[in-house]
């Protein structure tokens, strides 16, 4: 989703999907819904001149990706509506929590203060299920805790539970402007995204997001790691994407 009124603009390295301005993501997701699909997930790209190194923009109550979620809501109450909840679409560096002072990673805990605070806002707006896909630790306990606590015990977690550190990322960073933000789509989220040749680390990173209060566990990509949601599905009778 983007702003504005511009007509549907085409991403490069996905052809035949477009970025939509809000009334053009209502009439589609209108469409959609005609056709029985019972959910949508909305992604924000930002003008490069919202993002910072902090993402502040994250937490604007009225920010690109909450309107789009109200505006969804307001004509589509029974439409499930999801939302990420991670600072890449929002930071200038194009990671998915605020950096440390040596810009080499990210901080784990600082991040996960502002993804609990961002997932509270999300809810507020009307989301169905706030999925944090940043892969910090113990962000879905401190998700879990702000959302009851405000009283939106009902406001379900689909959490990037196994998101490995891969390629295919590429055309959604180009999607969002992430990869713009950071200058390359070869950026690099080694440090807090899964290592590819290790498969035990999956159900250790499933299990915690299944004990802090996920609804849902995703493996992430699917496609190549059909192993991994073959362990999982043994580990966790919750469901998975």
């Amino acid at each position: 989703v983007v702003e504005g009124s511009e007509p549907p603009d085409e991403i490069k390295s996905m052809p035949g999907v477009f970025r939509l301005a809000i009334a053009d993501l209502v009439k589609e997701c209108q469409a959609l819904h005609a056709l029985g699909v019972p959910a949508v997930a909305l992604f924000p790209k930002l003008d490069p001149s919202l993002k910072d190194d902090e993402g502040t923009q994250a937490l604007n109550e009225d920010t690109l990706v909450l309107r789009a979620v109200r505006a969804v809501k307001k004509e589509l109450p029974e439409l499930t509506v999801i939302t990420a909840v991670a600072l890449d679409p929002y930071t200038s560096h194009g990671h998915d929590g605020v950096l440390n002072a040596a810009r080499d990673d990210v901080e784990n805990d600082r991040t996960v203060e502002i993804l609990a605070k961002m997932a509270l806002l999300q809810a507020k707006a009307g989301v169905d299920l706030v999925a944090p896909s940043d892969m910090m630790d113990g962000r879905v306990g401190a998700i879990r805790r702000v959302l009851d606590a405000a009283g939106f015990a009902g406001t379900g977690i689909l959490a990037y539970a196994a998101k490995y550190n891969s390629a295919y990322y590429g055309p959604f960073r180009d999607a969002v402007g992430s990869a713009q933000a950071a200058g390359t789509r070869l950026l690099s989220k080694a440090t807090y995204q899964m290592n590819p040749a290790n498969r035990r680390e999956a159900i250790t990173e499933v299990l915690l997001d299944s004990s802090e209060g996920a609804d849902i566990l995703m493996v992430k990509p699917a496609g190549m790691y059909l192993d991994i949601i073959r362990e999982v599905r043994n580990a966790t009778n919750k469901p998975i994407a």
